[in-house]
C-alpha cells in the first residue's frame, strides 16, 4: 500500500512538548483497577481525535483533557494556556467537570458533576466535543472489554455494586452526542455511532447478568 504524505506536517513540536508534559503528570497513574499506564489512555483519546480530523490543538488537547482534573487545578490551566495557547486550554477546560478542590467546585459530588457535565455540551465547541466523544468512546471501549472479562466485579472499581450509576451516564453521553452530532462534523459520526453501540452491548450484558434495570436517564 503506497503511504500518504503531507506537505507541511499536521504534528508539531508543539505535540511533542504536549506528550512529555502529559506523561510526565501522569507517571505514576495507572488506568482504574488495572496495572495499565494512564499514557495509554491520552494516546488513544488523541488518536482517535486525529481520526475524527481533529487539528494539533485538539489532539494536544486529548494529550491534556484529564490534567487539569487530576491534580493539576487551575496551576496547571495557566500553564497549559502559557505553553500550548488559550485554544487548547479551553478545550482542556471544557473536559474537566471539576478544577480545584473547593466548596461548589471538584468537592461535588458524582452526580451533580456529571449533570453538569451534561448540561454544558450545547455550549462546548466542536473542538472540545470531539476530545470529549474519544475520552467517553475509549472509556467505554474499556468498560466493555473488561466487564466481558470480569463480570460484575468491574464494578467495584467504580464505587458502586452493580455499576447502575454508570450505566446510565453513559446512556445519557451517547444521546447527548447524538443531539450535538451535527456541530461535529461527518468524520465524527461513526465514532458517535460507536459509543451507542458500545453502551448498548454494556447494557445488555448488564441485562444478562443483573436482570433488567431502570431506563432512567441523568435527569
Amino acid at each position: 500500500m503506497t503511504e500518504e504524505f503531507t506537505e507541511t506536517p499536521l504534528l508539531t513540536a508543539r505535540f511533542d512538548a504536549a506528550l512529555h508534559y502529559a506523561t510526565r503528570h501522569h507517571a505514576r497513574h495507572l488506568r482504574k483497577g488495572t496495572p495499565v499506564p494512564y499514557t495509554a489512555h491520552l494516546l488513544a483519546v488523541a488518536s482517535l481525535v486525529l481520526e475524527m480530523h481533529g487539528d494539533e490543538d485538539e489532539a494536544i488537547g486529548g494529550l491534556l483533557h484529564d490534567v487539569v482534573e487530576d491534580g493539576g487545578g487551575s496551576k496547571a490551566l495557566a500553564e497549559i494556556e502559557a505553553a500550548f495557547g488559550p485554544a487548547v486550554a479551553d478545550i482542556v477546560l471544557a473536559n474537566s467537570d471539576r478544577v480545584d478542590e473547593r466548596p461548589g467546585g471538584g468537592g461535588r459530588d458524582w452526580y451533580h458533576r456529571k449533570r453538569a457535565y451534561l448540561d454544558a455540551f450545547g455550549h462546548k465547541s466542536p473542538a472540545a466535543l470531539r476530545v470529549s466523544l474519544a475520552d467517553k468512546l475509549h472509556n467505554a471501549r474499556s468498560i466493555l472489554t473488561d466487564y466481558r472479562t470480569h463480570g460484575d466485579a468491574l464494578w467495584a472499581r467504580f464505587g458502586q455494586g452493580q455499576g447502575l450509576a454508570t450505566r446510565v451516564y453513559y446512556r445519557s453521553l451517547a444521546l447527548a452526542f447524538e443531539a450535538e452530532q451535527p456541530r461535529m462534523g461527518q468524520a465524527a459520526g461513526p465514532y458517535v455511532d460507536e459509543l451507542r453501540r458500545t453502551v448498548d452491548a454494556i447494557t445488555a450484558l448488564a441485562e444478562h447478568h443483573q436482570g433488567p434495570d431502570s431506563r432512567e436517564l441523568l435527569g
